[in-house]
């Protein structure tokens, strides 16, 4: 019952585990603290000391094996180096599918840096290092951060309309990846118009960093449902507050 995290990450493989790992906690733990799934739809954990909710196959809830099924087909991609400039969560009003429009209220962003001979993203950051720098230490200390972070947010967003459904995009590094690859569960995305609901706020949630990789997570969410939210838990800088999201720059070249 107990994920530990490792004592060292010296292989490309041990970092792919944890990232895909922590991939797997932060979807479970959005879905569960926005209600999306039941309660029988997750397994309790234990992250080293901090407890946790993963998302498993139900039969008797269709939409968690779904979602688990995606996950598998994003963890192909991973492998494979071609995802991801972008990795989507959307949860939308739900709508007719035949209709291409489709309208978002929330969209969590999970992108990805490979390095040692895969592409490369500059994820800028204020406390930039090298590969060789990064120390396991590091990478539990901002993984815990991440999580943290996001069981915060989570519980001081609004509630969600009572009728929502999920999507799932990946986005690919057109130079490397096979123009006919499709990962178990996706097809080519044919739907082109999608819409934000109400006026978005763009937020950096944070990053984790292993000597392979980089995880990065944003959301994206309507600024009333944050306009409630207590401004302390917003403020930057204080180390002792669970959650530092920053507003990012509408010139953020990343974007």
């Amino acid at each position: 019952n107990a994920v530990v995290f490792p004592n060292k990450i010296s292989t490309e493989q041990q970092s792919l585990i944890l990232v895909k790992r922590l991939l797997a906690v932060a979807v479970s733990c959005i879905t569960y603290l926005r209600g999306i799934f039941p309660e029988s739809a997750y397994g309790t954990r234990y992250l080293d000391d901090l407890c946790v909710k993963i998302l498993r196959e139900d039969k008797n809830c269709p939409g968690s094996t779904q979602l688990v099924k995606w996950m598998l087909g994003c963890y192909d991609a991973l492998q494979k180096k071609y995802v991801s400039l972008d990795y989507s969560l959307n949860v939308l009003k739900h709508s007719n599918y035949c209709i291409c429009l489709q309208t978002i209220t929330e969209c969590y962003h999970f992108k990805f840096k490979y390095t040692h001979n895969g592409p490369l993203l500059d994820f800028s950051s204020k406390n930039k290092r090298t590969d060789s720098t990064i120390t396991c230490a590091d990478t539990k200390k901002a993984s815990i951060l991440l999580l943290r972070k996001i069981y915060v947010l989570m519980q001081n967003l609004g509630p969600l309309p009572n009728n929502v459904c999920l999507t799932m995009k990946l986005f690919y590094y057109d130079e490397v990846t096979p123009p006919d690859y499709q990962p178990p569960g996706f097809k080519e995305g044919e739907c082109e118009g999608m819409i934000f609901e109400g006026e978005p706020l763009y937020l950096n949630v944070g990053e984790v960093p292993t000597p392979f990789h980089m995880l990065k997570v944003k959301v994206t969410t309507e600024k009333q449902r944050m306009e409630n939210v207590d401004k302390s838990i917003l403020k930057q800088g204080d180390t002792n507050v669970p959650l530092q999201v920053l507003r990012l720059d509408k010139d953020d070249t990343e974007e």
